[in-house]
């Protein structure tokens, strides 16, 4: 198995705060690794920039020795679990884990921690006990797209679900999201569903080899990084656009932004930050130093609405995504949350 070194370029909970943290060296002679499943799109790449920008950072300012990123073949849970048990032998002193499966890295996420090893999940978090995670409320991101639908669509819609990996901990909460924001709002009608990968590419594809089969579809609701391709999925097959909910990429926001010029296009977009591996790498960081924090902890939505479509896209590099800066104190405004 192939491990290489990856180098590159909200919502409901309790409100829980966590206390105020200092950014202490007692963690100068610690080392933390981060064991990515995947980094086939913008978000994941930002996210690695992210890690990268901010650790080479704290390891300039003395706040640890080291840190490195590690990146499996994609989505590959039995390669990631494999890794981690590479990176335990290696005596890092924390992983950081996005992780291919919540339940299948469970066995090495143990051995980690019987080796007295801090271990923090992110976006894709585990479901081991003894690890920390820290995720955006996904299923209530799904939910806040079909609340925007029932809203533009009072009498009803034709709704296709694009979906992201399967399998991964992520997408079935977002499904789980939709599901209930049907069922919340009976007239919204999810007529069909394919995986768009979160990919641009694959979503284009799987959209359009189901088009031809679907009734007029009102909206699409999504996971990120594949609402350009849907919309190049209806364009291509002339079929009229529907509402196509984005995840806070560039692309996705320029096309929005030229069509609400072009003819008033409306629409909503919700995403994590990537940057959330930089919190991730703050919370391991502190945990280190001996602060005793939660297990289940809760990081903003980013969202972006008609009227801050422009707003939101300044500053947002070509092929990026909307994202903010995280700092060490940022881990005491994280609010706690039941295991999802």
């Amino acid at each position: 198995m192939k491990f290489q070194p990856l180098r590159c370029a909200l919502l409901s909970s309790a409100l829980i705060l966590l206390p105020s943290f200092a950014a202490l060296a007692d963690t100068s002679d610690k080392t933390i690794a981060l064991s990515n499943n995947y980094a086939g799109n913008s978000w994941r790449q930002g996210m690695l920039a992210s890690w990268q920008q901010t650790t080479e950072k704290a390891v300039k300012d003395g706040l640890i020795a080291g840190a490195d990123s590690f990146t499996t073949g994609e989505n590959q849970a039995t390669e990631q679990a494999a890794q981690i048990q590479n990176l335990i032998l290696q005596g890092y002193n924390a992983i950081v884990i996005d992780a291919a499966s919540p339940t299948a890295l469970n066995g090495a996420v143990k051995q980690a921690c019987d080796a007295g090893i801090i271990v923090v999940s992110f976006d894709g978090v585990v479901t081991e006990p003894c690890a920390y995670r820290i995720s955006m409320d996904f299923k209530q991101s799904g939910i806040a797209q079909m609340d925007y639908l029932a809203e533009r669509y009072p009498d009803g819609a034709n709704v296709l679900e694009v979906r992201g990996l399967a399998g991964v901990s992520v997408d079935e909460l977002i499904h789980s999201g939709i599901v209930a924001g049907a069922q919340k709002h009976p007239k919204l009608k999810l007529v069909g569903s394919v995986n768009g990968n979160w990919s641009q590419t694959a979503a284009q594809k799987a959209v359009a080899g189901v088009l031809p089969s679907l009734p007029k579809i009102d909206a699409v609701v999504a996971q990120g990084d594949d609402g350009y391709g849907v919309a190049q999925a209806f364009t291509a097959a002339g079929r009229p656009i529907p509402t196509i909910m984005f995840g806070n990429r560039e692309e996705e926001l320029s096309w929005w932004k030229k069509q609400k010029d072009a003819n008033g296009y409306q629409s909503f977009s919700i995403s994590s930050a990537p940057s959330i591996s930089s919190l991730a790498f703050y919370v391991a960081q502190q945990l280190l130093d001996g602060k005793e924090l939660p297990h289940d902890l809760l990081s903003p939505a980013l969202s972006v609405t008609q009227d801050t479509l422009e707003s939101s896209l300044k500053g947002v590099e070509k092929g990026g995504i909307v994202s903010q800066v995280y700092s060490i104190e940022d881990v005491a405004g994280l609010k706690t949350s039941s295991a999802q």
